[in-house]
């Protein structure tokens, strides 16, 4: 299991147009991948489920990869969200 801490940086938090890139990003994987908020883990290939953390900016996630390509998902996911500017 990969495991990584980051912090949201986006003003807005992480809101709907983000999330849903990193959705994307996470259903591409075999890998079980969740990130967790405030001891609430929820599936990050779920739109529904990081939305409704409801995560703020400034505030520390944790996104974990569980599987044969934890490796490469847990990098493509943390590249993307600094793409787009949510973390730092």
């Amino acid at each position: 299991m990969k495991e990584i801490k980051v912090v949201v940086i986006d003003p807005v938090g992480l809101h709907a147009r983000p999330a849903t890139v990193a959705v994307n990003a996470a259903s591409k994987f075999k890998s079980e991948v969740k990130v967790a908020y405030k001891e609430r883990s929820v599936n990050m290939k779920s739109i529904m489920g990081v939305m409704s953390l409801g995560i703020p900016t400034q505030s520390e996630i944790t996104i974990t990869c569980d599987g044969e390509d934890e490796d490469v998902a847990i990098q493509t996911i943390e590249e993307i969200l600094k793409t787009q500017k949510v973390i730092g």
